[in-house]
């Protein structure tokens, strides 16, 4: 029986004043079996084309972070003591900062472990030739 799920692009903005991103990660949240995931891809050319000075590394760094918090890792701080739902809003909400995301979208889904991996080959990583 299939689940209602929604998720998020994690998008790199090196320069916000500019307002361009790279698609470097997806989180899916599914209220019915108590899951909230990320996958991420950083393609460092790709972001470097946007600022060849911005430190990846760092970058990196808050993406794994990010993941803590969808686990739900003490190491995450404060917000890993709230429930995976409370999780996925927090980081959905807007913010100007190196890492944004999308407008949450939905779908149905029976395995949102698989709608992780489909939507980062989908969304995140470069298109196959």
């Amino acid at each position: 029986m299939p689940h209602v799920f929604e998720y998020a692009v994690l998008r790199a903005v090196p320069r916000q004043e500019r307002g361009e991103f790279v698609n470097v990660g997806v989180l899916v949240y599914c209220r019915d079996l108590d899951f909230l995931g990320a996958r991420v891809h950083v393609d460092e050319a790709r972001v470097r084309a946007l600022d060849p000075f911005l430190d990846v590394e760092v970058l990196r760094e808050n993406l794994a972070h990010l993941g803590l918090s969808c686990d739900g890792s003490p190491h995450a701080g404060p917000v890993s003591r709230t429930s995976p739902g409370q999780r996925f809003r927090w980081l959905t909400a807007p913010r100007s900062t190196i890492i944004q995301t999308s407008p949450a979208h939905t779908g149905l889904t029976e395995d949102p472990g698989a709608e992780l991996d489909r939507l980062l080959t989908a969304l995140v990583l470069p298109p196959a030739h």
